[in-house]
């Protein structure tokens, strides 16, 4: 299976073809996954006081963390780890209810592996590579052939027995999946340099002066923090990692760079294994929703007509828990007092009591009461909105309580004042800043 075919001097018959696609079955069979779903998230401030930003609600009804898994899933990857740390009590609980219907019987799992210091200096993750290396014993135990080292914050879809089939055909000791992006914009990621054969030549992070792709003078591939390694060759770099005092025990810093000239080492393109909506244009979706900008833009892209991520797709769904609520309902009908929603999604459980909702998206048991607006907004789980309230381009954190009359969005200075604005304008609303307001 490590052969390249394109070496090869005639082109693969069919049955080439079908026992290279039963190879790829088998290697996903013996693929163990590992989400990296420890991390705080400290960019998306408030946000993440409670929670880490894997368990941070999108899109109305799952966790970011759902994106990851769910790929897995779909891809028929049916053995899965997720590392926590950070404040994991939510992301916890959120696995255990929502992602316990694999069966062990045959070998399907979602395991939950905790940061417990394990290793002789008795140290908390100190990088990704570390968090993958305080449980050697339990990834060795499960014996397999292939590691899939995942991202578990970021919002994409992706079929990942293409990426497993492009590391067999390359005869790679891993691969590094790897997004287009335009040169200009290269700048804030860690940005892989490759030849003409998608060789890894270089890793360099946030350089002022992103090499280009070959043959794409304004773009650049930036590294999504997914790694497909031959599971043997991992243990032993890591092992190595662990004996060198000047590492700072992380994949893309450390582990990769060390690796250049070393190995074969593969950029894997996501357009190739990016699942695209049956609308989709050349441009694969992945998003890094770390910022309140960034978080607040992807969830109100779902509002669009037809979004860019295609949530309502049957044949690669997102897999989430979600609590039994009736179905959204919007009462009054008075010239002035009219429960509505125009461009937007609203999920289970809320109540639009006579207020008006513009190109937002509300999370379940939301309550939006009489004669106030919400516009441009992300309204998290368990919000009552008062009387007479306006927003406009916020993001409510969940179990606010709005009160009547309130007004953000109209005025930057007493925005800011109150509350946390961000450099373009979206205004972050939590019940501890609430609880400060002198009304």
């Amino acid at each position: 299976m490590a052969q390249d075919s394109r070496s090869s001097s005639r082109p693969p018959s069919v049955a080439d073809e079908l026992a290279f696609a039963s190879g790829v079955n088998k290697a996903m069979r013996g693929t163990l996954a590992l989400v990296l779903a420890g991390g705080r998230g400290s960019r998306l401030l408030d946000l993440t006081d409670k929670e880490s930003k894997p368990a941070v609600p999108f899109g109305g009804k799952y966790r970011i963390v759902d994106f990851p898994l769910s790929n897995c899933i779909n891809s028929g990857l049916r053995r899965i780890c997720v590392l926590t740390q950070y404040k994991a009590h939510t992301l916890i609980h959120h696995i255990q209810r929502g992602w316990g219907f694999l069966r062990a019987e045959v070998g399907e799992f979602v395991e939950l592996w905790p940061a417990q210091q394990q290793t002789a200096a008795g140290s908390w993750y100190q990088g990704t590579a570390d968090a993958v290396y305080q449980n050697i014993e339990q990834i060795q135990l499960h014996g397999a052939e292939h590691i899939l080292v995942l991202a578990g914050d970021h919002v994409y879809r992706q079929d990942y027995s293409k990426m497993m089939a492009s590391h067999l055909r390359t005869g790679a000791d891993v691969s590094v999946a790897c997004l287009e992006v335009r040169r200009e914009d290269a700048t804030a990621f860690g940005v892989v340099d490759v030849d003409d054969a998608d060789t890894i030549i270089g890793f360099l992070e946030k350089p002022a002066d992103p090499p280009c792709i070959p043959g794409k003078p304004d773009r650049a591939f930036a590294s999504m923090g997914i790694y497909l390694f031959n599971a043997d060759f991992l243990m032993r770099v890591l092992e190595e990692d662990a004996l060198d005092p000047n590492s700072s025990r992380d994949f893309g810093k450390n582990i990769l760079p060390s690796l250049l000239g070393r190995c074969r080492m593969v950029a894997h393109r996501f357009q190739e294994s990016c699942v695209y909506p049956p609308h989709a244009t050349d441009e694969p979706y992945w998003r890094d929703v770390g910022t309140i900008d960034a978080y607040w833009a992807a969830n109100l892209d779902l509002a669009a007509v037809t979004p860019d991520l295609d949530l309502y797709d049957p044949a690669w769904p997102i897999w989430t828990y979600q609590m039994q609520r009736p179905g959204a309902k919007f009462v009054f009908d008075e010239d002035e007092r009219r429960g509505m929603a125009v461009d937007s999604v609203l999920a289970a459980g809320c109540i639009v009591s006579g207020g008006a909702i513009r190109h937002s998206l509300l999370f379940h048991d939301v309550r939006v009461n009489s004669y106030s607006v919400i516009e441009h907004s992300v309204i998290l789980p368990a919000v009552d909105i008062g009387r007479h309230a306006r927003l406009t381009k916020c993001v409510v954190a969940a179990g606010c309580r709005i009160p009547a009359g309130l007004v953000v969005g109209e005025d930057p200075e007493a925005d800011a004042q109150r509350f946390t604005r961000s450099a373009s304008g979206v205004t972050l609303i939590t019940q501890d800043m609430l609880d400060k307001l002198d009304l």
